[in-house]
């Protein structure tokens, strides 16, 4: 099962189990990984999920779709290269060892 290393603003690390299929979002909230709101359950319409993609794993991403492109402009914490939304990355094999971390706030 691929592991997601959810990464706190203090730096504190948590790798958790995620399943394939199942979103980075929903990983977290699964997990009770603290520092993703999820308010809108993944529907991408509320960017309560946003991460920070650690620069170190952001090339096994596709880019981001057009609808998720736009809101990662409406995030409580600054857009950077990194940035994504949770509920937009579908776990699979080739992102075992993926590295996110978590902004400050999420609204």
């Amino acid at each position: 099962m691929p592991k997601i290393t959810y990464v706190a603003v203090d730096g504190t690390a948590r790798t958790v189990d995620v399943p394939s299929g199942t979103s980075v979002m929903r990983g977290a909230v699964f997990n009770d990984v603290d520092g993703i709101v999820a308010q809108c359950a993944g529907n991408a319409q509320c960017a309560t999920c946003h991460v920070y993609v650690d620069d170190t794993t952001l090339d096994r991403l596709e880019p981001a779709r057009p609808d998720e492109d736009d809101l990662l402009d409406f995030t409580a914490c600054p857009r950077r290269p990194g940035s994504r939304l949770s509920c937009q990355l579908t776990v699979t094999e080739a992102l075992d060892g993926l590295i996110v971390h978590l902004p400050e706030r999420q609204k």
